[in-house]
């Protein structure tokens, strides 16, 4: 894969597990080395410097890295004396940061008395404290509910806004993928599709019709003699991209009352564009995995 990140960018890596998003994270935060390739942060060759890269970036992990016996002002006090920040200075960056997150007023609340939307800003605090130029976020959301997650991302704008950093994030959640400024699909270690979500979605003229039926490749072959339109098999239904969706609908309908079970329509969506690069949906990349993101390339090559 090769691919970049301008200052100030918000990149969105969008795949399925296996795919690659949490090992080009962990090559980028100096926690593997790639078998081939380079990876540079702000110039900084990941690999060859890695004390270097490491002050200059900040880093969300998908599970939490707060001690929940300490209070908040701790954990924050204790990330920044290992980035030698110390004294009236720290002090003053720890009361900034929470101020920004409207989590001042839990500085003296211990981390396991939190909730967990609570919890994730502190983990956004946290990686921030040293004003880090690259912000990596590896599924930062999971495990919260859908208001914690609405919170969680409008802190995130805030603070990149606020902070000037570039973020690189990976999410399995299409909401999330369009508060994107640039959506990075990743499937099976290698990058299907770069660019800006309503750009990718333009992609796919017209409207997605999906169609259940007993016998989905019969139905397929049916429409494809009645109609000659172009017809696809995702996850055993029956894919159609028209201009005129909602038009054809009855259409199908009066032509196959015996065959098809339900139909679906709708505008384009990220998903879409990822099946119709890679011919499957996210949640089914076709392979059996060891572990959740265990799939690695075998070369990775980036740069941020």
């Amino acid at each position: 894969m090769s691919l970049a990140v301008g200052p100030g960018e918000l990149l969105g890596l969008l795949g399925p597990n296996g795919g690659g998003k949490t090992t080009l994270l962990q090559i980028l935060s100096t926690l593997i080395v790639p078998s081939a390739g380079t990876a540079r942060i702000e110039g900084i060759d990941v690999v060859q410097r890695p004390a270097e890269t490491r002050r200059r970036i900040g880093v969300v992990f998908q599970h939490a890295s707060l001690d929940l016996h300490l209070t908040v002002g701790e954990n924050l006090r204790h990330q920044g004396h290992l980035y030698g920040l110390q004294g009236g200075s720290l002090s003053e960056r720890i009361e900034t940061i929470l101020a920004r997150l409207g989590a001042l007023d839990r500085a003296a609340d211990r981390v396991g008395s939190l909730s967990g939307g609570l919890r994730r800003r502190v983990e956004l605090a946290k990686a921030l404290l040293h004003r880090p130029r690259v912000l990596l976020l590896d599924e930062p959301t999971v495990g919260l509910d859908p208001g914690g997650r609405r919170e969680f991302w409008h802190h995130l704008l805030d603070l990149r806004a606020g902070e000037g950093v570039a973020a690189v994030l990976a999410t399995h959640w299409m909401e999330e993928a369009e508060a994107c400024d640039r959506v990075v699909f990743l499937d099976r270690g290698a990058v299907v599709a770069d660019g800006r979500p309503e750009a990718l979605k333009a992609e796919i003229r017209g409207d997605v019709v999906s169609l259940e039926a007993e016998d989905a490749s019969r139905l397929a072959t049916a429409i494809r003699e009645r109609f000659g339109v172009e017809v696809a098999m995702v996850d055993g239904r029956v894919r159609i991209e028209r201009p005129d969706g909602a038009a054809f609908v009855p259409r199908l309908a009066e032509a196959f009352p015996g065959l098809i079970r339900s139909i679906t329509v709708g505008k384009p969506t990220l998903e879409d564009v990822f099946v119709q690069r890679t011919g499957h949906r996210l949640g089914d990349d076709g392979i059996e995995h060891p572990g959740a993101e265990d799939g690695a390339p075998q070369s990775a090559g980036s740069r941020a």
